[in-house]
């Protein structure tokens, strides 16, 4: 009974991380907070119960078994921190950035693997308890920690894991009929008392807290959750005749029952999206005058700092105006479980850290940028660490806290100087679309075709106009870009021979041209051009006619739009995120250098 007690008080910090991530929350508030607190639980009661069983399996051998067990536990443990630790770090130190470490580092964490196993049998305690101590000391992320994971990953968790669960769960025996009624229900009645104990403490402690009472069944549920780990503590137990054939297969049916309820509760009660949706408008349309312009802006690469510092000049700063800018630089997560984020304006990196040294060149271009509009910009730079899979989550979650009104995401291809294309990563791609769906504000996907790979002080920006909410946006954001009397900006209205002009979407298209056409006084680095288009082939010659003109073309996506001008080309259309006619200047085939920044005003919600 104390076993039983025992084994579900506690809960399994690699089955909360690999639960979160099916379920796709690792980023997300509620996903951080149990991730955290199950870290700190697992290691608690890990140590808790290696020395406690080392007490009670030494009190019969007499003073000297207990010292060399106990004593022993302990000393492991802080041979692994105090020595592998650090010597693991330099390791990582003296591995030049950007390459992988030495074959011989790896084998050798191998090695002490099977030692420290070794060592923590003849101690009493589980094998695996070694290996876990190890991994935990090892620095995670690149180079040694992503290493590891690229080394065994496919090893372990495709040939050896169905292996080890499969001849654990051989050991379970299925037929609870022919066991004690009475054993049975007292075992079953211990499980859910303590289960349910453990729900209303933990629900209790986020209410004391101030949770929602949602988000806190939802971490209960997860803490409460039975994995890999759990079943393989069973089978230990077993072999150690600590159970009965009967009694483990209660544990290991119970652990199912467990698992099952904490991933369909949680699944039907979370939403982390949610929280992104809104009825406040942040756009640049409804921004009111002389207020901050606030944007995040993404960096993936290296080779995006500069392009997306560049786009920024077309927000056009001043102190009348200021632009407030979150720069968030965004790491795919190797070599560790748990995402991070890092504001790097209030914590200080770490010379020679194998994880915080990525985001200075990025730190140090926009604090440039800063300083070059002193008084009219303010930036911010974060770092973000975590699986594509979850990174939007990231991303929507630091426009929301912020109160932006415009995301900046870079392309996904990448082009070399002669046109053609140099990379394409698809989940980039993904990210992207998943941005889109689900941001809290406006959007924009820069794609750089190569004439803004170096900083300038003044640009030819062209705006294609056909109308939608995509399209006024855009035009706000283009707008913008010519209260620097150095740019110069030209609007293209395209119109088709027989274009309506008396429904609602006409007159706010109508409204807002009329900045641009003449009404209230046109500037001097303004042109504005209506051009009628009889066929959609037209609007191919068009742009290629006037592609080579200019640095930046701005277009809205015209996401949910139909038009007669471009309805033949919807089913050509290649990348459906840049829209019909962002897709065409997307092209290889389009002979263009200049960087075209694709609109999607913020996506009001129907219905929660």
């Amino acid at each position: 009974m104390p076993t039983v007690f025992i084994s579900h008080s506690i809960c399994s910090f690699p089955v909360i991380a690999s639960l979160l991530t099916e379920l796709e929350i690792l980023n997300s508030e509620i996903g951080r907070l149990t991730l955290s607190s199950a870290l700190v639980l697992d290691i608690t009661g890990t140590a808790v119960t290696g020395i406690a069983t080392s007490m009670v399996v030494s009190s019969n051998k007499g003073l000297e078994a207990y010292i060399i067990n106990v004593g022993g536990l302990i000393a492991l443990f802080v041979i692994i921190l105090t020595i592998g630790r650090p010597l693991m770090k330099l390791v990582v130190r003296h591995t030049q950035q950007g390459r992988p470490v030495k074959k011989i580092f790896i084998y050798i964490i191998v090695f002490l693997v099977i030692i420290f196993g070794l060592m923590e049998t003849e101690l009493v305690q589980p094998f695996f308890g070694g290996a876990v101590m190890l991994g935990l000391a090892v620095p995670e992320g690149p180079p040694l920690g992503s290493e590891l994971v690229k080394q065994l990953q496919l090893f372990s968790t495709w040939f050896l894991m169905p292996l080890f669960v499969t001849s654990c769960i051989m050991k379970v025996d299925l037929d609870l009929w022919n066991m004690n009624k009475n054993l049975v229900m007292i075992i079953f009645g211990l499980i859910i008392m303590v289960t349910l104990v453990k729900i209303l403490l933990c629900v209790g402690i986020c209410q004391f807290c101030s949770m929602p009472i949602i988000d806190s069944i939802c971490i209960a549920l997860i803490l409460s959750c039975k994995g890999v780990v759990d079943i393989c503590a069973y089978i230990l137990l077993y072999d150690a005749k600590r159970y009965t054939s009967g009694e483990v297969s209660i544990m290991v049916i119970s652990g199912l029952i467990l698992a099952t309820i904490s991933k369909i509760g949680v699944k039907s009660l979370y939403d982390p999206s949610r929280k992104y949706a809104g009825y406040q408008k942040r756009n640049i349309l409804y921004l009111k005058p002389n207020t901050e312009l606030r944007v995040v802006a993404c960096v993936h690469k290296p080779c995006h700092i500069v392009p997306v510092r560049n786009s920024l000049d077309l927000f056009s700063p001043t102190p009348t105006n200021p632009l407030v800018v979150d720069v968030l630089h965004l790491m795919e997560l190797i070599g560790r479980t748990s995402p991070i984020f890092i504001s790097h304006r209030n914590q200080q990196m770490s010379v020679g850290s194998s994880h915080h040294n990525f985001s200075g060149e990025i730190i140090v271009t926009f604090s440039l940028y800063e300083h070059e509009y002193a008084g009219a910009a303010t930036v911010n730079a974060y770092t973000a660490i975590s699986p594509f899979t979850f990174m939007h989550d990231d991303i929507c979650y630091l426009a929301m806290d912020k109160v932006a009104s415009f995301i900046i995401l870079p392309f996904h291809l990448r082009w070399r100087d002669d046109g053609t294309v140099e990379s394409d990563n698809n989940n980039i791609r993904t990210l992207n679309i998943k941005v889109m769906e689900k941001a809290p504000c406006s959007i924009g996907i820069l794609v750089n075709r190569g004439s803004c790979t170096s900083i300038s002080s003044s640009y030819v920006v062209a705006m294609i106009f056909l109308g939608g909410s995509d399209d006024r946006e855009a035009l706000c954001l283009a707008k913008r870009s010519a209260k620097e009397l150095n740019n110069h900006l030209f609007v293209y209205r395209l119109v088709g021979p027989d274009s309506e002009t008396t429904n609602w979407d006409s007159m706010l298209d109508a409204e807002v041209l009329r900045g641009v056409q003449g009404t209230y006084g046109r500037l001097e680095n303004v042109t504005f051009e209506q051009i009628t288009i009889d066929d959609p082939s037209q609007i191919t010659s068009f742009l290629n006619d006037v592609v080579t003109k200019f640095d930046y073309i701005i277009v809205g996506r015209r996401h949910g739009v139909k038009s007669p001008i471009t309805s033949a080309m919807v089913n050509w259309t290649e990348f459906p995120e840049l829209g019909v006619i962002g897709d065409l200047l997307a092209s290889p085939d389009m002979e263009t250098k200049a960087s075209i920044l694709v609109v999607q005003q913020q996506q009001m919600p129907t219905k929660w």
